[in-house]
């Protein structure tokens, strides 16, 4: 069995200057691939269940899944719920299985997502599982605009709420289809002058590959946050293996086609951000 807690995988990746992916999944077959790619670089990968994948299975099932999965594989496998909004969605991932949660209080003010992160982190904790946390807001392409992390604040949030890492906003995006302008290294910078935690940056798939392989190695950056360029690589395979089999009809026969390209993406992405 390899279930791991988040700290017990960016610790390592912190101390040895290398990051490790937090994939965004949505379902069975890129769930399987993610930890077919890890298994084959012989790297730890975090499962995230966000938001989206929430609304379409209970989070009963999606732990269920990630602990089969996790008792399955030969290397660690973090179940991790991405974008928990409330204590008690937190405090059910934890009964589930889940072995990490992240708490998102990054729209509130600062002291009240201060103490509600920790008290998510402290009840974490508690179970001996790991909480992320998130200062300053990280907007969405398209959508709501990002409010960059101040490092003041930041140095209080890391402190007070005791989290085992700590989302920021440094220019990052979620939901970018290509990359972007690339991250603000200054305020980065400024961050980890005032903290000891592992970093995530969530929106990874919209940070310059060249930057995000170079931060992995040489910042506290330890988790990027990926699912758009993998759910890119799963609607491309889709359209193709419908085009290319008209008459195919059955889900299970689809759906399979998917698993080894995202399988590969997961692989590149492992190479890249990796030791």
């Amino acid at each position: 069995m390899t279930r791991a807690t988040l700290a017990e995988v960016l610790q390592p990746a912190l101390r040895q200057g290398y990051a490790v992916p937090g994939l965004v999944t949505l379902g069975w077959e890129d769930m399987c691939a993610h930890v077919a790619a890890a298994e084959a670089e012989g790297r730890a990968v975090i499962l995230q269940a966000g938001p989206g994948c929430r609304a379409h299975t209970p989070l009963p099932v999606l732990g269920a899944m990630f602990t089969h999965l996790a008792e399955q594989a030969g290397v660690p496998v973090v179940a991790h719920l991405d974008h928990g909004y409330s204590a008690e969605e937190c405090r059910q991932a934890i009964d589930c299985g889940f072995t990490s949660v992240m708490y998102d209080g990054s729209r509130k003010p600062l002291q009240q997502n201060i103490d509600e992160t920790a008290a998510i982190a402290d009840m974490a904790h508690a179970a001996g599982l790991s909480c992320e946390g998130e200062i300053g807001f990280v907007g969405y392409a398209e959508g709501a605009a990002s409010a960059g992390t101040d490092p003041a604040e930041a140095a209080r949030f890391a402190t007070q709420t005791g989290v085992d890492a700590m989302a920021i906003s440094v220019g990052n995006l979620h939901l970018q289809q290509q990359a972007g302008q690339g991250l603000d290294e200054p305020r980065l910078r400024a961050i980890e002058a005032v903290t000891d935690l592992p970093l995530v940056i969530h929106g990874g798939s919209g940070v310059p590959r060249d930057q995000r392989r170079r931060l992995a190695r040489t910042s506290a950056i330890c988790k990027y946050n990926i699912g758009t360029e993998l759910r890119m690589t799963f609607g491309k395979t889709l359209r193709q293996t419908l085009k290319d089999n008209p008459q195919t009809f059955d889900r299970n026969d689809i759906l399979k086609q998917t698993i080894n390209p995202i399988k590969q993406q997961t692989i590149n992405i492992l190479k890249q951000i990796g030791p």
